[in-house]
């Protein structure tokens, strides 16, 4: 019967796996403004610039040759051409095929690439087409068809990078996080060895990841860039409230309870832990709501809605579990071993975490909160290779400047035209950009045709627009002649500055020829104010949680000196972190900034079971120092074993293709291991006090047992 009474619980999950399947979109969106929502600060003015110079969307295909002036080289290009235009979505294509890009100041600029050992085809899309994946497909089997050793293809633009990402984490959603809960399971199994708690706990931890996904759903959250690991991150926050509701019961069972008494027993000692544990990480995840990036908010959202989760099924699905290995023969239990703690001079481990922590505070300092784009592919992988090859030829992150003459006037009379010209050659020759179009080049353009490349440039703009340029001259020009636009292509790859230097010093070239840089936008800007807001998350974020936990952990200590320790060493847990990527020279992206988030929250859960252990002894009657360690022997296997567990099934991620998913398991299995460590042989004995003056008492107090003192006859 007890064992019936278990299967509704599995039952529950299973139904709400069946839902998420059947009815939860698990597909992580990737848009065009995946860094930001479109009523962000941050992606306002790419927005404005969409709406006023409307340039749509556009992909390159770049074609390598031995020869590209050849006759055979040339109709092979028009045949790409026309089988892009014959794809729904595709508005035009530009090439070397239908424009005379070898005399042509503005074609020869973006088709042909610097060495001419390729050309590029410019294909604009809809935009509803470009955030596709089946249009991405239809791309890539079009050129499969024309690709050969002598006529090598690479597609690149922002729309297929997007593609690309999103496959990376669809994948990573579907094998990754299914094989590392298997892992999880394994781990449990071998740590466990007893088949209802491994049952209950799968179900528990299947169970809140698959109500987490379902309520995010309802919410109107979806997968995104960092909640694709979401499922993943709430079986862990799950299973952390398990290992250690499990460790109380398995002393209650040591302690000679009843068959029913040890569960609730260990449910009351255990909840108390729990719910500060819950409350710590929540709040956390609750701080992303004010970031400005969107995926911090959906992760926000789901982190918050999978913490709530997390706690309230592992304390209604598990317990039934622990009730039925409660009954099993008292031979069979296991015993509680002995802590390999005991004969450690802890004052040794907390000068060398000390030690460490500075010199990780160094490394921190190298951390790279702005990596390049590429950076989300794998080096050495043909497809980064290709990319590399149009990010060398003309740049591959877009950079959109809008500028107006600084006097008020408009920008088609003589000087400024010059001016602008002036501008545009300092900027092609700026080693961070790859190819520039201006009004100015657009206006050389048109000084080509016959017989009317002497006229002044408003005229001339007058009478272009009943020409094919009319398009071209509306995209970078405005109607009423006061704004132009400025359409830049950025190198990512060899880049040593940060995107903001180097957005700083374009808008100083701008503002040198008596231009005016109205609005600032593109993916490349984008890109750098979202490295500013991954620096200020670490910075600001992990420092505002560790204040956070400061006073959740006097509330819950009422001691000073514990809440002090305390911080001291959770201060230390991102630190080691960062300053180990510093070190290794591993950029921190947005999809690997919450790993050390997640981390401290892990470290958060060990130290607040220890408190609270602590803090009952010494209510019973211990000592400080016999109240920590005793705290420390009791718990040591659960935090071994929820480290042990954590880390075996992130180190799935680490296998990953997918560089942010790699970083993410690795930051997480750095901060996870950092966190039992400090909890084991860090906070204990900061918490307890010194530990020569404690020997020093009880060596004399031993003495005296020994030999106690004669009294005076």
């Amino acid at each position: 019967m007890k064992a019936l009474a278990s299967w509704p619980h599995v039952a529950i999950t299973a139904l709400a796996m069946v839902v998420v399947f059947t009815w939860v979109d698990l597909t992580p969106r990737v848009e065009a403004e995946f860094f930001f929502s479109r009523d962000d600060p941050q992606y306002v003015a790419s927005a404005a610039i969409a709406d006023q110079f409307p340039t749509g969307q556009q992909l390159i295909v770049r074609a390598a040759a031995t020869d590209i002036t050849a006759a055979d080289y040339r109709t092979r290009v028009a045949d790409l051409a026309d089988a892009m235009l014959d794809l729904d979505g595709v508005t035009a294509v530009n090439s070397i095929a239908n424009r005379n890009a070898f005399d042509s100041p503005l074609w020869g600029r973006v088709l042909i690439a610097p060495d001419e050992r390729a050309t590029n085809l410019l294909v604009d899309v809809q935009p509803d087409a470009s955030n596709g994946s089946a249009f991405i497909s239809e791309i890539e089997n079009v050129t499969a068809q024309f690709d050969s050793p002598d006529f090598e293809l690479v597609v690149s633009g922002v729309p297929y990078v997007i593609e690309l990402i999103r496959r990376n984490l669809s994948r990573d959603l579907t094998v990754f996080s299914s094989v590392a809960i298997v892992v999880f399971a394994t781990i449990v199994a071998i740590v466990y060895r007893a088949a209802p708690i491994v049952l209950g706990t799968l179900t528990a931890c299947l169970g809140a990841s698959s109500l987490t996904l379902i309520i995010t759903q309802l919410v109107g959250g979806s997968i995104g860039l960092l909640t694709a690991n979401i499922a993943t991150i709430v079986f862990v926050l799950t299973l952390s409230h398990i290992v250690f509701l499990t460790s109380n019961w398995k002393q209650c069972r040591a302690d000679g309870e009843s068959s029913d008494d040890p569960v609730k027993r260990a449910v009351a000692m255990t909840v108390p832990a729990s719910f500060w544990c819950m409350l710590t990480t929540l709040l956390g995840f609750a701080s992303l709501f004010l970031a400005s990036a969107k995926p911090l908010r959906q992760l926000g959202l789901a982190g918050t809605i999978g913490t709530a989760t997390a706690i309230a099924i592992a304390y209604t699905l598990f317990p039934p579990f622990l009730k039925l290995a409660s009954h099993r023969p008292a031979a069979d239990r296991q015993r509680i071993a002995s802590s390999p703690f005991k004969q450690l001079d802890g004052a040794r481990y907390v000068a060398g975490f000390l030690i460490l922590a500075v010199v990780a505070a160094f490394g921190v300092l190298r951390v790279d909160t702005d990596p390049d784009l590429l950076s989300y592919f794998a080096q050495g992988d043909p497809l980064r290779a290709g990319l590399e090859a149009v990010d060398r030829d003309g740049g591959s992150s877009p950079l959109n400047i809008v500028v107006q003459n600084a006097t008020g006037e408009r920008i088609d009379n003589g000087d400024t035209v010059d001016r602008m010209w002036d501008l545009h050659l300092a900027l092609e020759n700026d080693s961070a950009v790859g190819s520039v179009v201006s009004p100015a080049l657009i206006l050389a353009e048109a000084r080509t045709a016959p017989f009317v490349g002497r006229l002044p440039p408003a005229q001339l703009l007058d009478l272009l627009q009943v020409t094919p340029l009319r398009a071209t001259i509306a995209a970078y020009i405005q109607a009423d002649r006061q704004q132009g636009l400025y359409s830049l292509r950025m190198h990512e790859a060899g880049r040593s500055e940060t995107r903001d230097a180097v957005v700083d010093r374009i808008v100083s070239l701008v503002r040198a020829r008596q231009l005016e840089p109205v609005l600032v936008g593109g993916l490349y800007e984008q890109q750098g104010q979202l490295g500013k807001l991954i620096a200020s998350s670490l910075r600001l974020g992990l420092g505002g949680l560790i204040a956070l936990f400061l006073g959740i952990a006097f509330y819950v200590s009422r001691d000073l000196r514990v809440t002090a320790a305390r911080v001291f060493s959770l201060a230390g847990i991102p630190l080691i972190v960062l300053g180990a990527f510093g070190y290794l020279g591993r950029p921190i992206d947005i999809i690997s900034s919450p790993a050390a988030n997640v981390a401290l929250a892990m470290g958060v859960d060990s130290m607040i079971h220890l408190m609270m252990r602590a803090r009952r002894r010494r209510a019973a009657g211990s000592n400080r120092r016999e109240a920590w360690m005793a705290a420390r022997d009791e718990l040591w296997q659960p935090i071994v074993g929820a480290a042990l567990i954590i880390s075996a099934g992130f180190g799935i991620f680490s296998l990953s293709t997918f560089p942010p998913t790699q970083k993410f398991g690795l930051a997480v299995i750095l901060g996870t291991v950092a966190a039992a460590t400090t909890a084991l042989l860090v906070l204990p004995q900061a918490a307890a006090g010194r530990l020569r003056s404690d020997r020093a008492a009880v060596d004399a107090k031993a003495l005296e047992v020994a030999d106690p003192p004669t009294s005076p006859r």
